[in-house]
This record gives structure tokens, sequence and C-alpha cells, in this order.
């Protein structure tokens, strides 16, 4: 799965793959290149939905820190809008 592919996933889309791929390797069934292919992807989908929390969790804390009338020094830009040099 390539960086655009993953982009495109929701959260609830990749929490899915990757539970997916933890019952395949649980099992034990495929062979060594399988493995480490799927623990690949399940690194990737797991950095994917760590980022898609954090952006979660920052767009609650501008939210809360707006309604509770503090101040808010820079607005929150996902990780995606950051590194345009992808």
């Amino acid at each position: 799965m390539n960086k655009a592919e993953m982009r495109e996933k929701s959260f609830e889309e990749a929490i899915a793959r990757l539970e997916q791929i933890i019952e395949f390797l649980e099992k034990g069934e495929l062979s060594l290149e399988e493995n480490l292919n799927l623990f690949e992807e399940g690194i990737a989908l797991a950095r994917h939905c760590r980022g898609r929390l954090d952006e979660a969790q920052g767009k609650v804390e501008i939210l809360l820190g707006v309604e509770e009338g503090k101040a808010q020094t820079e607005p929150f830009q996902p990780e995606e809008e950051e590194n345009t040099g992808e």
C-alpha cells in the first residue's frame, strides 16, 4: 500500500485492516516473506492511525481553547499539509 492509498483510508478502515493483519500474523500460517510484508503494512497503518488521532486531539484542543476563551497561539495544521515534500 502506497502513501496516497494510506492517506485515503479513514481511521476506521485502517483499524479494521490492522485487526486483519494481526489475525493473520497470530495464526502463523504464512511464509516469512508474507509475514514481513504484513508486518510492514501493519506498522504503516499504526503510524497512520496515530497521525489521525494526533490530528483529532489537536482539533479538540483548539476547539476547547476557543470555547474557554483561552488565547490560541497558532492554528492547528495536519501533518499532511506541513510535509508537502513527500
